[in-house]
């Protein structure tokens, strides 16, 4: 007998707790559905339901069976509507909401190369640092960087954001270069409001260090603290994507290599799995895809240890 029938039929049962008006609303016969039940219970290898005289009720088995058979119909339902999207190109209207920096650096170039991918589909890129409210606000997507993620939403694993600590050279110069994580207690540091304003935490050869840093700048978009560090105003932790391009020019130096900021990950926010729009199901793969690749998502960069720097003056 067909399993995703019978799963149905036993939901239908437990729902309307009587076989008869399961049968009715399925259009089936009782003696089909009194089939189909005995089945189940064969399957299960228990008894999945005490039948009295005026109602039925779950045994145990039967309520871990049902939540079973609730997602193997939920599964069945996205395969057909997934089958369905297949038929036809994706089309229609994406809203992706994420902040500037992670459009700016890397979004941009996935959702251009998308948008000639499948030229029916179009998207609305809403841009800013606070959270917003999917239904609220009508998003398909919500892309964020995050170790706190709202229990209420369901959440699609991109990869991984690295950070790096930095300064400029003219900071440097002028404030001495710290040598231990403790020292950034002393330092200018240029904080984030919505993510560890008052505390950086690091990884430093295993052990968890948390240590509180203050600055006279802090801003709730890391492309303007980016920039502060670049001109000489402090210290700032940044994702290495924003930071890379600065390193390599010279107009940022990475500190503390020894040290490791608390990575956190990045995700794909959605409000349901159920009938999922094929273009928003294509967007999140081809960001799982880009994202796993180190040159497009990249890792914290290696900074020379100021003693090998010292060495190799020496041997120049």
């Amino acid at each position: 007998m067909d399993r995703v029938t019978a799963a149905e039929v036993f939901v239908s049962i437990a729902e309307k707790g009587s076989m008869t008006a399961a049968a009715e609303a399925l259009d089936m016969s009782r003696a089909m559905v009194t089939r189909y039940l005995a089945q189940m219970e064969e399957w299960a290898g228990a008894r999945l339901l005490h039948r009295t005289t005026r109602r039925l009720s779950l045994t145990e088995p039967g309520r871990e069976t049902l939540a079973r058979c609730r997602r193997m119909l939920e599964l069945a339902g996205e395969m057909v509507v997934a089958c369905n999207e297949a038929a036809e190109a994706p089309r229609g209207l994406l809203r992706v909401a994420c902040s500037q920096s992670l459009a700016q650096d890397v979004l941009a170039a996935t959702v251009a190369d998308f948008l000639r991918r499948h030229p029916l589909v179009a998207i609305d890129l809403q841009i800013g640092a606070r959270s917003v409210n999917l239904v609220e606000e009508r998003i398909d997507l919500a892309i964020r960087i995050t170790n706190d993620l709202d229990p209420n939403l369901i959440a699609r694993p991109l990869g991984r954001c690295d950070s790096v600590i930095c300064a400029s050279p003219d900071y440097l110069a002028v404030h001495g270069r710290p040598h231990r994580v403790q020292d950034l207690a002393t330092h200018n540091c240029l904080t984030y409001s919505y993510f560890g304003k008052s505390l950086w935490e690091f990884d430093l050869a295993g052990e968890r260090l948390a240590v509180p840093v203050s600055g006279n700048l802090s801003a709730n978009e890391s492309n303007v603290l980016l920039a502060a560090a670049a001109e000489g105003a402090g210290i700032a932790m940044q994702p290495v994507y924003a930071a890379k391009s600065l390193i390599a020019q010279g107009r940022l130096v990475a500190l503390l290599p020894e040290a490791v900021p608390q990575p956190l990950g990045v995700y794909g926010l959605y409000g349901s799995r159920r009938q999922m729009p094929a273009a928003l199901r294509l967007l999140l793969d081809l960001l799982v895809e880009r994202f796993a690749d180190p040159d497009y998502w990249p890792v914290r960069p290696q900074a020379p240890r100021p003693d090998t720097a010292r060495a190799r003056n020496r041997t120049a």
